[in-house]
């Protein structure tokens, strides 16, 4: 097998509860992903990476695991993963799983007992820390999702950290012990068959044992950040990892990494140091933040794309980028980053070619392929996601119109990324997800943006993303290749250049809903060249040094 297969491939990240429901309860799950495996393969993707599966309550859609050796019921079972897996693998697609070890849910077995008493052989899994003198938490530090990040136990007498919900008391990394039964269990999970992770805030794990307060500048649901991100032993704790169970298999690791800038991206994906192979990073994501971090109506600005995507090209040269729009986390690309109106198809695909091209490795959310979009929810009640639902009870309070709140929500909330994957457009058939209610709310667009009309128009997104997707396989100069960022002042178009032995790729994307103008390199319309992509029916035939671009036109040529 080939050595870093993961820089070839193009990664399809499947959000299992909402992906297809085999047993009509309303619950995407394991049957259901074997089931849909022909549409992936038509696809073309390399890797599936799952959401996590694993037995847990569900405080927060499966990071909160109870047991890491069992399949969540409403998933199945172990056995048909392992089906997933021999199916998977006989049509050449690896899958990776989700690990959540910053934490555990509280219904862990190894926080029951530790918080039964200080002297127990599981009482230093977790971070525990006395009160201060007048009883208070140790710490200013607030949690993601809302209220302070230490929950008081009287058995203890002591304070936990999570910096998550309360019920995801954060592991003691520094424990040797803990650190065992995790390479473990990390190890027999390679030997049952799993081809890597993709490792939830791992950048977290090692706290600084100061305990510093957080000065009143960071924003209180990301206090935690001044003694938790990018600790002081995080890259030995990878190193250990690495040197005890990831270098004996042939698997890939993404680390997510927030509070991560680009250089200290590199010192975790640098192959010398042997800890991750990329980083999920959030630059790009924190763009159009407002007042309440991501729920704002603010729009992002395309200089400052540029800027953090081409510094993350560049300063990540010597490691590995991975390249992502969209996921669980975080609202619909098109909406966010496109125009989900008029434009929606262009606008779709010259997303994808503009990240498809990049160097790293690509990550689809399901259904980017069809070009989804935010969510219309009718009743701000239908949102599901703890996160969403502390940021509404906040803006309430703060006394927001209703107006602005409904459409932060509309334009930031996790469940655009969560409603059930619409295989079909007949609302009577569930869409094709389930004959039963689902978990959460449809999309009211799923009647004309489905897999199934996707699958039946040459033109479609899905199509367009094959064809990129293939390219990738086919030209070593996309995986490969230098990159250069061209025409930086242009307000309205992102363009690059990609350089490799004597080939060079140009990239030209634009963002505006009108026609414009992009200048091209002169003395590189001297050498022949031809288009590999383009997101309209009609290529240009020609180009010229000052090229006019139609609305989010974009294309891709090659020159020898």
């Amino acid at each position: 097998m080939e050595k870093d297969w993961w820089k070839h491939s193009v990664v399809y990240q499947v959000y299992p509860q909402s992906f297809k429901d085999s047993n009509a309860d309303g619950i995407g799950d394991l049957k259901g992903i074997i089931e849909k495996l022909p549409y992936l393969a038509t696809l073309g993707i390399d890797v599936i990476w799952l959401n996590p599966i694993y037995e847990s309550p569900g405080v927060d859609n499966g990071y909160d695991i109870s047991d890491y050796y069992k399949i969540d019921p409403k998933y199945g079972q172990l056995d048909d993963l392992k089906t997933l897996l021999e199916e998977a693998h006989k049509i050449g697609i690896k899958v990776i799983l989700d690990l959540v070890v910053n934490h555990t849910s509280d219904k862990h077995r190894w926080f029951e007992e530790s918080k039964k008493s200080q002297d127990n052989p599981y009482s230093d899994y977790y971070i525990w820390k006395d009160p201060k003198p007048d009883g208070s938490e140790p710490t200013n530090w607030g949690s993601t999702f809302g209220g302070s990040a230490w929950e008081y136990v009287p058995e203890r007498n002591q304070y936990y950290l999570h910096c998550f919900a309360k019920e995801q008391p954060d592991l003691n990394w520094d424990n040797p012990k803990l650190r065992e039964e995790i390479f473990q269990m990390i190890d027999w999970w390679f030997q049952f068959g799993i081809d890597g992770f993709r490792v939830d805030v791992i950048t977290l794990i090692s706290k600084d044992l100061n305990y510093p307060d957080a000065p009143e500048s960071l924003p209180y649901t990301k206090s935690y950040y001044i003694g938790a991100s990018n600790g002081p032993r995080v890259h030995e704790y990878l190193h250990e990892l690495n040197e005890k169970v990831l270098k004996r298999y042939d698997v890939m690791t993404v680390g997510e990494a927030p509070n991560t800038n680009a250089d200290q991206a590199l010192r975790y994906t640098k192959p010398e140091n042997e800890e991750l192979n990329m980083v999920f990073h959030f630059d790009h994501m924190h763009l159009d933040y407002g007042r309440y971090g991501k729920f704002s109506d603010v729009r992002f600005k395309l200089s400052e794309l540029k800027r953090v995507l081409s510094k993350w090209q560049d300063k990540l040269a010597e490691g590995w980028n991975s390249l992502y729009w969209s996921n669980h986390d975080q609202p619909r690309a098109v909406t966010r980053f496109g125009d989900d109106g008029v434009y929606r198809v262009e606008s779709a695909k010259m997303l994808a070619t503009l990240l498809h091209m990049m160097k790293g490795t690509p990550y689809i959310f399901q259904g980017e392929e069809l070009g989804m979009k935010n969510v219309p929810f009718e009743k701000v009640e239908d949102y599901q996601d703890i996160e969403t639902q502390y940021f509404l009870q906040l803006m309430k309070e703060k006394g927001e119109p209703e107006s602005y709140i409904k459409e932060s929500m509309y334009l930031k909330s996790r469940d655009n990324a969560r409603t059930p994957f619409p295989w079909n457009g007949d609302a009577n058939d569930g869409y094709g997800f389930s004959p039963s209610k689902p978990w959460i709310a449809y999309s009211s667009d799923n009647q004309f943006i489905n897999a199934e009309s996707a699958l039946e128009d040459e033109g479609s997104v899905f199509y367009y993303y094959k064809q990129l997707i293939a390219l990738r396989h086919q030209l070593p100069i996309i995986v490969h290749g230098d990159y250069e960022l061209i025409n930086e002042s242009d307000s309205n178009v992102y363009s690059y250049l990609r350089t490799y032995e004597n080939q060079m790729l140009l990239v030209v994307c634009s963002f505006a809903d009108k026609p414009t103008y992009v200048d091209l390199p002169k003395e590189l319309l001297e050498r022949s060249g031809r288009c590999l992509i383009h997101n309209y029916p009609k290529e240009p035939s020609s180009l010229n040094v000052k090229q006019e671009l139609q609305p989010y036109e974009a294309f891709v040529y090659l020159f020898d």
